[in-house]
């Protein structure tokens, strides 16, 4: 059974998130469990998610998922805004709710643009990164 599309097309924070993603050298898109993943050979994003226990798609809906270097792991988990997510988290990935009253014209997207960047160089091939770091 397919799961169902868990986002909208026009939504502009995925907008701006693949902006930021699709940038990356090899970076490409998907949609798996209903969800937009950002991958090389691996995923290094993915757009929205939910926490362990709760599979409302709401609440997270907005979110943006990476994969922090473990150096940096423990750092961005005494940050309020950043939660374990469901699935992923037990593999050391950390989620960003990217809400907020100002609508997407209020997020840090060079926050967001770091995050994905570390998450990237964590998960692709080093021939992608070397390709990064010469761009």
């Amino acid at each position: 059974m397919a799961h169902p599309q868990m986002f909208e097309p026009a939504d502009p924070y995925l907008g701006r998130l693949r902006e930021i993603c699709l940038a990356l050298p090899g970076a490409g898109e998907k949609v798996s469990h209903g969800r937009p993943n950002f991958f090389t050979r691996k995923v290094f994003a993915i757009y929205g998610g939910v926490v362990k226990g709760d599979h409302d798609p709401e609440p997270f809906r907005h979110a943006v998922i990476v994969k922090p270097d473990s150096a940096d792991r423990a750092a961005l988990l005494e940050d309020e805004r950043f939660v374990v997510p469901g699935y992923y988290g037990p593999y050391g990935w950390l989620m960003l709710d990217l809400r907020n009253d100002r609508g997407a014209d209020g997020v840090d997207w060079l926050e967001v643009a770091e995050l994905v960047d570390a998450s990237y160089r964590v998960t692709a091939p080093t021939r992608l990164v070397r390709e990064l770091d010469a761009g």
